[in-house]
């Protein structure tokens, strides 16, 4: 079971720190959470649009300036919340547009930022980073971070904090590191479990903080676990049902940017990466307003992280949007069929064409089909379109989703603004679908190699059995060398690929079910290797130099 380690907020002069009971002084651990809270001398009837906007400038112990933004916590309260990357002693002083406004204009302090406490990755090996020029992401010390991430839409908004904690340990325990969330109402979850709203309004929006404090535990959580959050800040589905329930959809421009911005400063504290928007269309006709939204949110005069956006199903904006710096994953969402569309935009759309041709950048099916949301679908289904998207770009992760999960379906309910499905469980007998495992067998398989230097090696196929039936399709990953490739089969019989190199391989069997390895035997004909895949569905076929 995972390590629990117990949390205390200690106030010492208006000042908050998370660390253990241990903590005497005004001091943060590396990677870890400082907090401030600065009291504004006037109320204001509605902070967001009445009060000067509030920024902190922190300067780290080598003589680098951060700024972030405080954001208004209910009354006359306002906090700034700041993940150190330094150790030393850092001085802040915050900078209020009325400056008159002495409690939150000019307000200075200390804090000693100490080494890592310990615990998990995302404590010691520090915040998750895009290094330059590559397609994966990793630690801020350089090791390689691969996403495996969960659907859980609904589950910060409708779970109790007993159920968030049984939900969170079964996954940290199976060794997720992303979980994929909503941070306000949107078209599956119209308010929270105590019926509260993000906001409210549209033209003008009001904020409702008690909203927020219950949603500050629930992030908060997903990272004591170990694990990453995912907030989608402004789910955006414009066709459909539900869609009057999506902020993206129905807020202008202004007030998109201002309730972004406000969670940015929120939550930019916590391990998290941002989803800017959900579901939604980014390109034709909402191509520059989404542009205009993620540059006014995440630009350069504003603290951004890791951020990616989630597009409808069959939908691709890697080239459209190829020159917008505030983004670092290209996301795409394959969908819920196993049609030949379905099927082939993975295996053969244009993140496999495009991932070459664009700005290195991780390329990642954030929502292939979900388990338990076809009347016939089967794990099978799942597991063929999890390993696929894996193979079609250079491997950087794979997001895995339950209908059940994802809804936060409790007993005899149904799913708000989605097509009824009786065959759909609940989402803790989801939890334990046998999909769930085994999107961990493939990390965990990815994990084993280099995985970072594995890029789609198609050419090294002599015979495509895709070309006869879709959903036999067979995909190809080496490293440059060719000293080792891999195979996913998605059904029996025999591979055949090219040895231009001439190399000698020892050939293993993978079982994508059971993890478990076997040796196989190759046939090598000139230039040629034939390798019978084996297993009663798909296979793995690790060839080693």
């Amino acid at each position: 079971m995972i390590n629990k380690i117990a949390f205390v907020i200690v106030f010492i002069c208006g000042v908050i720190f998370y660390g253990d009971s241990s903590d005497a002084q005004k001091s943060a651990p590396i990677w870890r959470r400082f907090e401030t809270v600065f009291v504004s001398d006037q109320a204001f009837d509605n902070p967001l649009y009445d009060a000067p906007g509030v920024t902190v400038l922190f300067t780290a112990p080598s003589g680098r300036t951060l700024t972030r933004i405080a954001f208004w916590d209910g009354g006359r309260d306002w906090r700034v919340r700041f993940m150190p990357d330094e150790t030393g002693t850092w001085q802040y002083i915050s900078r209020c547009g009325d400056k008159k406004n002495t409690g939150l204009h000019g307000r200075e302090g200390t804090f000693s930022c100490s080494e890592a406490t310990g615990g998990h990755a995302i404590y010691t090996k520090g915040a998750i980073m895009r290094p330059k020029g590559s397609f994966h992401l990793a630690h801020a010390d350089g090791e390689p971070f691969f996403w495996l991430g969960d659907t859980a839409w609904n589950g910060p908004l409708k779970s109790t904090d007993e159920e968030w904690d049984y939900y969170l340990e079964k996954r940290a325990d199976q060794g997720y590191t992303v979980i994929l969330c909503t941070a306000t109402q949107w078209r599956g979850g119209g308010s929270d479990e105590n019926g509260r709203v993000a906001f409210t309004g549209s033209g003008k929006i009001s904020l409702d903080i008690d909203y927020f404090k219950r949603l500050d535990k629930k992030i908060d959580r997903i990272n004591e676990y170990g694990m990453v959050a995912a907030p989608v800040l402004l789910w955006t589905l414009q066709f459909g049902a539900g869609r009057e329930l999506s902020p993206g959809y129905y807020l202008p421009d202004s007030e998109a940017v201002l309730l972004a911005r406000y969670m940015l400063a929120r939550y930019g504290a916590n391990h998290v990466v941002w989803m800017l928007g959900g579901d939604g269309r980014f390109i034709n006709e909402y191509e520059q307003r989404w542009k205009n939204i993620g540059r006014q949110v995440f630009g350069p005069d504003n603290f951004g992280g890791i951020v990616t956006t989630h597009p409808q199903g069959l939908s691709w904006y890697g080239e459209v949007y190829d020159d917008e710096d505030w983004i670092d994953i290209i996301g795409y969402q394959s969908s819920h069929s196993t049609a030949q569309r379905t099927v082939e935009f993975i295996t053969r759309g244009p993140a496999s064409k495009a991932w070459d041709k664009l700005p290195p950048r991780p390329i990642m099916n954030l929502e292939p089909i979900y388990e338990n949301i076809l009347p016939n679908g089967t794990v099978y289904d799942v597991r063929k379109a999890m390993w696929w998207s894996v193979f079609a770009t250079p491997v950087s992760g794979i997001t895995y989703g339950a209908n059940g999960i994802w809804s936060w379906l409790q007993p005899g309910s149904e799913i708000l603004n989605h097509r009824k499905r009786p065959e759909t469980r609940p989402w803790r007998e989801s939890l334990d679908f046998s999909g769930g495992e085994q999107a961990v067998v493939l990390a965990s398989f990815m994990r084993s190699l280099d995985w970072t230097a594995l890029r789609p090696a198609q050419e090294l196929l002599a015979e495509q059995p895709g070309d006869d039936d879709y959903q036999r399709f067979v995909s190809v990953l080496a490293d440059d060398t060719r000293s080792c490739v891999v195979v996913y089969a998605p059904s029996q019989g025999n591979v055949k690929l090219y040895n231009p190199r001439g190399l000698d391989y020892r050939a293993r069997r993978f079982d994508p079910v059971t993890g478990a390895y076997s040796d196989i035997a190759v046939a090598s004909e000139g230039k040629k290797l034939t390798i019978t895949a084996g297993g009663a569905e798909d296979s793995v076929i690790l060839l080693e130099r």
